[in-house]
């Protein structure tokens, strides 16, 4: 069956991946994947499946993959607009596993930490532990997320196309847009999320139904 492409208003949207979302009980607090670039609105939505989830009695954290870019120092050898850096150096996946995503996880503490470093100064944040309490669901948004053997339970992928992301993106950021599409290429994560939404337009988004 062909995929089949469904419009919602905003408000629907987070409503569906929401429910989705709450639907899925692992047994260990859902660790949830917000794919998108920075055009994407990922920000957003995130605050408003907050806002879901807190409702239907799963304590949200909601993180911003920004707070676990690696040192200035090394991310930025190569310079500060170099895409192939920006793909392959800015996060700390080894850290945002180790931290976050793997106490989370089957027979894991529970304990997280919710901050390595503060993408402003570049100085670490020395955030204190974090116990998750039961039902709890982490929220991880930020780009380039999937293909990276990090370890969702389930992962939204917001889509925008090589035009959209070319219109859309800030000016200060358009030089991360080889990187997007090195991404599209070599991990294609509309074909290996869970959940596809379509935002050439951010107004009218739509599902990707599978």
């Amino acid at each position: 069956m062909r995929p089949s492409v469904v419009p919602v208003s905003p408000d629907l949207l987070a409503g569906r991946l929401a429910e989705m979302i709450t639907s899925c009980r692992p047994g260990h607090p859902v660790r949830v994947a917000l794919d998108g670039a920075p055009s994407t609105g990922a920000a957003e939505l995130a605050a408003a499946l907050a806002d879901l989830l807190a409702i239907a009695g799963r304590p949200p954290v909601v993180v911003d993959a920004a707070v676990f870019l690696r040192p200035a120092s090394l991310r930025l050898e190569r310079g500060r607009t170099d895409p192939d850096a920006y793909y392959e150096d800015w996060l700390d996946v080894s850290g945002l596993r180790r931290e976050l995503l793997d106490p989370a996880g089957p027979g894991g503490s529970g304990q997280v930490v919710p901050s390595l470093r503060d993408p402003d100064t570049d100085r670490a944040t020395r955030a204190p532990y974090l116990l998750l309490p039961d039902g709890a669901v982490v929220v991880v948004y930020g780009p380039l997320l999937l293909g990276r053997g990090l370890p969702f339970d389930l992962t939204v992928h917001l889509r925008q196309s090589a035009a959209a992301l070319a219109r859309l993106m800030p000016a200060e950021l358009r030089w991360t847009l080889p990187a997007f599409a090195r991404y599209d290429t070599t991990v294609e994560p509309a074909a290996i999320a869970d959940a596809v939404v379509l935002l050439d337009d951010p107004h009218r988004p739509a599902l990707l139904s599978r």
